[in-house]
């Protein structure tokens, strides 16, 4: 049975636009993140010309890092949107401010339906929302096993998921590792995919979903492949 998020989580519209000093914010944050990454690790995009102009959107990146959340950022100037533990939003003023900076809450053991029906009003409110098909931070170069609520979501809201491979994160700062190491990372964004369609009552056909999620997973592959495959290339010219 689904739970319904209770407290402060509750309280935060998820379908309102944004308030322009909301923009203003993230866009001084964004300029702030990907200075840093590029001063730290040398961060390169590529692929930018395949990002959405506008609308809404799935962001569906590989996960290997802590730095992930941070790189990613760097792909559009749009504000990108993030899912976090409800308890964070306690605080009316850190509320606003994670608002602002593109985390939405979702209630801590919440049925997963509900909170991917929270990226989908986020989606309604016409910005873009980053999911990690991986789930939790992974290692080693192997895609193995993806969830399915990125692919679920794009359906349900008839939007484009968007996969990103990010190479060389993984080295630059490892889970457990308390200070960053030197790795030159680059992230390359794919071409949109097109999730099938979801009938008017909102359920997608589930062989339609997991050959969905199979063609994510290989994308996703192919994408990570070509970014680590850049990352160590620039670090090896970088020595020579």
């Amino acid at each position: 049975m689904a739970l319904t998020p209770r407290g402060p989580s509750s309280e935060v519209d998820l379908s309102k636009p944004p308030a322009s000093w909301e923009l203003r914010l993230y866009g001084l944050a964004r300029v702030s993140v990907v200075g840093v990454s590029r001063l730290l690790w040398d961060l390169r995009l590529t692929g930018l010309d395949n990002v959405p102009v506008d609308g809404p959107y799935v962001v569906a990146p590989v996960h290997r890092s802590y730095i992930d959340t941070l790189v990613v950022a760097g792909i559009t100037r749009g504000r990108l949107r993030y899912m976090g533990k409800d308890a964070l939003w306690r605080n009316s003023a850190s509320g606003a401010l994670l608002s602002a900076l593109g985390g939405f809450p979702v209630h801590r053991g919440v049925a997963d339906r509900e909170a991917l029906r929270r990226c989908e009003k986020v989606l309604a409110s016409g910005e873009p929302v980053v999911l990690f098909p991986e789930g939790g931070r992974r290692t080693g170069p192997v895609v193995e096993h993806i969830h399915e609520g990125a692919p679920f979501v794009a359906a349900r809201a008839g939007v484009p998921l968007l996969p990103v491979g990010i190479g060389g994160s993984e080295q630059a700062w490892a889970p457990g590792s308390k200070l960053p190491g030197r790795s030159r990372v680059w992230v390359v964004v794919g071409k949109p995919m097109t999730p099938p369609v979801a009938s008017p009552g909102g359920r997608v056909p589930r062989s339609a979903l997991r050959q969905f999620s199979a063609d994510l997973q290989a994308r996703l592959q192919e994408l990570f492949d070509q970014a680590q495959q850049m990352s160590g290339d620039s670090m090896r010219r970088g020595r020579s």
